[in-house]
């Protein structure tokens, strides 16, 4: 589904991602993994268009989607969550999830002074597509609580219920357990394979490196903005360089 070839990127004298090649099967979840500094929030960034390429080429369903903006990207099907959850916190839940199915209608400024009824049926439709993106997330109880008043754990699965709402077909989770404790992990883990069920394709970033062993079919191992590995988990585990990556030599040649 998403091919990758040659990505590079430079800013100034420095390579953020260089040179990296591969690509992810449809309804897959793949792990982009490495040290700190490693280029894989970069490489995001590139994926979903929030920062041009230097050099390579990136194909999305055949399709070469290359210098699109975040906003084409969105619209094609590339969802993306951060590794801060940034909500509108004096907004309810469903509001907060409303905003993310905008990208799908098509009424402006005339349709709002007058009123009209393609704008109350896009409103009915954002408004259906956010309650079904929170109750796949477990969070159809809080949908009128402030957002500033949920826990981490609910921000994050909001969140995802964000992405969802933008309807994808590719959604990249940048740190999607990050600050969320083991229980809550699991829970967060049960919930991307229920995505990957539903037919998405998936790739995160993640640290945590017990869930990624269980739950990533494919893993991509970076560092220093270069791809060292790629493989199943059984494979990258047992590979000596990102043993190496992560431990140091000594550890490795033991």
């Amino acid at each position: 589904m998403l091919e990758l070839t040659s990505v590079t990127k430079r800013f100034g004298g420095l390579t953020a991602v260089n040179g990296i090649s591969v690509g992810f099967e449809r309804g897959t979840i793949n792990a982009i993994i490495g040290p700190n500094g490693a280029g894989k929030t970069t490489f995001f960034n590139l994926i979903s268009g929030a920062m041009p390429l230097s050099e390579g080429r990136i194909v999305i369903d055949g399709r070469d989607v290359t210098g699109l903006r975040a906003d084409q990207m969105a619209r094609i099907g590339v969802g993306r969550t951060f590794q801060s959850t940034t909500l509108f916190d004096n907004a309810s839940v469903l509001d907060n999830l409303i905003v993310g199915h905008r990208l799908r209608t098509r009424s402006n400024l005339l349709d709002v002074v007058f009123g009209t009824r393609r704008l109350r049926d896009e409103e009915a439709a954002c408004r259906r597509k956010a309650r079904e993106a929170l109750d796949f997330v477990g969070l159809a109880h809080i949908e009128a609580r402030l957002a500033g008043d949920i826990s981490q754990e609910e921000r994050k699965r909001v969140a995802f219920a964000l992405a969802l709402a933008t309807d994808p077909t590719l959604l990249l989770l940048d740190e999607p357990a990050g600050g969320v404790n083991p229980e809550e992990t699991v829970g967060l883990a049960d919930l991307i394979r229920k995505m990957k069920r539903s037919g998405l394709t998936i790739c995160l970033i993640e640290h945590k490196m017990d869930m990624i062993m269980n739950l990533a079919d494919k893993i991509l191992v970076l560092n220093y903005g270069e791809k060292i590995a790629e493989g199943t988990p059984a494979e990258v585990r047992a590979n000596p360089v990102v043993i190496e990556a992560y431990l140091g030599s000594d550890h490795a040649h033991s």
